[in-house]
């Protein structure tokens, strides 16, 4: 059986059940949605670990790097970060510049691989849309995130992994201007968008089942 391994914030978490982690909690977003599916068609073949973390930035997947990634030698993960690296910048003064969030992220990936060589690792785009968490810096959230969603693409092209391309795809869906269908803070996605990214990575997940 092979194991695929969700990372990333708060929009992996989804309010997961972390506190004995036995690997059982999945939440209630894409990742739940993603296994519940692949599951149901592909009965025994996949197992699947949560281990995304509400307020995470990419230097903190970085430091759960031994305990969340490696220790648990997946087979398949997906990565999806850096709204955070943003926001905790625009609210906190404690984000991650694109500069870092760069660095950060290949030294990531090169770990990663030098300890798990037969991994294969999917880059999610991170996103934003505008709503309650958004909407008063909407300029400089859009701009920011869309510098780590280019640098997340390009890291995706430097070492030939597959990329799911998200703002798009929620730009698309909201331009009737109904944006609470799909987040309603412009962060955190409602039930849809989360079927909505479930649906994306299942594309690209489906390549390797």
């Amino acid at each position: 059986m092979k194991t695929f391994l969700f990372q990333g914030d708060s929009i992996t978490d989804a309010n997961r059940d972390d506190e004995n982690n036995d690997n059982s909690g999945l939440g209630c977003g894409y990742a739940f949605l993603l296994a519940s599916d692949v599951e149901k068609n592909y009965k025994g073949r996949i197992r699947f670990i949560n281990r995304g973390k509400s307020g995470d930035r990419i230097t903190d997947v970085y430091a759960r790097i031994k305990e969340d990634i490696i220790n648990l030698k997946p087979d398949y993960i997906s990565i999806l970060i850096g709204v955070n690296d943003v926001s905790h910048e625009l609210t906190m003064k404690c984000g991650v510049s694109p500069k870092k969030f760069r660095m950060i992220y290949e030294l990531l990936i090169e770990e990663i691989r030098e300890a798990l060589p037969e991994i294969k690792i999917i880059i999610m785009e991170p996103f934003v849309v505008k709503g309650t968490a958004t909407e008063n810096l909407w300029d400089e959230f859009r701009s920011e995130v869309g510098k780590l969603a280019e640098i997340s693409k390009q890291i995706a092209e430097k070492y030939t992994f597959e990329f799911v391309a998200l703002q798009d795809k929620f730009d698309e869906l909201s331009s009737d201007g109904d944006i609470r269908c799909w987040s309603l803070d412009g962060i955190h996605p409602t039930s849809a968008g989360h079927q909505v990214i479930k649906e994306e990575l299942q594309k690209v997940l489906e390549n390797y089942i």
